[in-house]
């Protein structure tokens, strides 16, 4: 079996987080020590995470959509397939480096996909970036770390506690729609949401494209038109 190769690090800002990208062969994986937050070959969840949303807020004209977490891009790219021409895909990425290694090394994943003028890359806290206006997304699609029980950041905890989700509520348009993706279940985070005014649904989906791999969960909170 090829040995992993260690191609760069990341510092998280306002962190002393450090992530990992390795390669084996033409697979790639982000590294949090032992912790794999994502790999190149586990997409399954992540497209979920933009299509299940598309399904629920129907063919919206210029729909404007905002995705936290560049990741390695699969949920960027099942939105670019499921929005329209007209739509407005906006991604919000903490980390500089992750920016620059889906045009470097990571490019063999990423093609194309961020010439389109659609796509929009905001080097930012996504938190900062909902908090920034009201009632400006149809969709927000959360992807970031491996959702309510984070490992990479202390400071995502607060993305999903119950202020930062009436925040995500407040700046959606009526009838818009939240999506948390997580690796694993929790119970309070569904309460939270309700909490926060959302009518909740949660899906568990699988890891791999096909209905393989490990079960994840999308939560799909939609607030009333």
């Amino acid at each position: 079996m090829r040995p992993w190769i260690h191609l760069d690090t990341a510092n998280v800002p306002g962190d002393k987080t450090q992530l990992k990208l390795m390669q084996r062969g033409d697979e790639f994986s982000i590294m949090l020590g032992t912790n794999e937050l994502m790999n190149s070959r586990l997409s399954g969840s992540e497209e979920a995470l933009a299509t299940l949303r598309a399904d629920r807020i129907g063919n919206r004209i210029k729909a404007r959509v905002l995705i936290g977490g560049l990741g390695m891009g699969f949920t960027l790219r099942a939105a670019q397939a499921r929005f329209g021409p007209d739509s407005e895909l906006v991604v919000a990425e903490l980390v500089p480096e992750i920016i620059a290694w889906a045009r470097g090394p990571l490019s063999p994943v990423f093609g194309t996909c961020l010439d389109d003028p659609r796509v929009k890359i905001v080097n930012d806290d996504v938190g900062k970036v909902i908090a920034a206006r009201k009632a400006a997304y149809d969709v927000i699609l959360l992807d970031v770390d491996n959702g309510p029980d984070g490992v990479s950041r202390a400071q995502n905890d607060k993305l999903y506690g119950l202020k930062s989700l009436r925040t995500s509520f407040d700046a959606l348009r009526p009838g818009g729609v939240l999506a948390v993706w997580s690796a694993h279940p929790s119970e309070p985070f569904t309460k939270r949401l309700a909490a926060a005014g959302f009518a909740v649904e949660e899906v568990k989906v699988r890891a791999r494209s096909g209905g393989r791999g490990a079960r994840h969960v999308i939560w799909v909170g939609k607030k009333p038109s």
